[in-house]
């Protein structure tokens, strides 16, 4: 069985290029309910770093369509370029519009 950090990577490995999800719609993907959004969160943070370029963490926002992340080593900076070259716009909120470019697992 795996654990809830590998089943986390391996749902945010089916978000295409493009496109975003959240924290909570990867929680209720995996469980049903969004009550394990932070968890999702700290799944990511903790993502091995021989895993870090294959797991598209980048892809993962809050839900209100913002870049929240606090790592140091991928800075919110470093999401938000990572979002643009695949093509994911920001408003000038630095939100992204979940209706057009988010993605709940479907």
């Amino acid at each position: 069985m795996s654990s809830f950090f590998d089943r986390v990577y391996e749902v945010v490995c089916r978000v295409p290029p493009g496109r975003v999800t959240t924290y909570g719609d990867v929680s209720r993907v995996l469980t049903g309910t969004a009550r394990s959004a932070r968890s999702v969160g700290w799944a990511l943070h903790g993502l091995p770093p021989d895993r870090v370029d294959e797991v598209p963490w980048w892809r993962v926002i809050n839900s209100k369509g913002r870049v929240s992340t606090s790592c140091q080593e991928h800075s919110a900076s470093e999401q938000q370029a990572r979002l643009m070259d695949e093509g994911v716009e920001f408003g000038l909120d630095d939100r992204v519009d979940l209706d057009r470019f988010g993605w709940d697992g479907e």
